[in-house]
């Protein structure tokens, strides 16, 4: 049982990774995909939405890493 919860949370949790990492492009062009398109907003705060999806990001990801670690360990 706990099992097949850890196998539907490994697939559920990377799928909600991609789109909060997705959400967190900036500018407009195609080279902001690959860190282009940046003038002077490197050092800029994060504030309201954007923050909220930072740190949703981190969270998603070491919820991620924990799920696959457990997954590993459970037979």
């Amino acid at each position: 049982m706990f099992k097949n919860i850890l196998i539907v949370l490994q697939v559920v949790v990377p799928v909600l990774l991609i789109i909060c990492i997705l959400f967190q492009q900036r500018g407009t062009a195609l080279g902001s995909a690959f860190g282009g398109g940046g003038g002077g907003d490197f050092y800029s705060k994060r504030r309201g939405l954007d923050r909220k999806i930072f740190v949703s990001t981190i969270v998603l990801g070491t919820l991620f890493l924990v799920v696959s670690f457990l997954n590993l360990i459970i037979k």
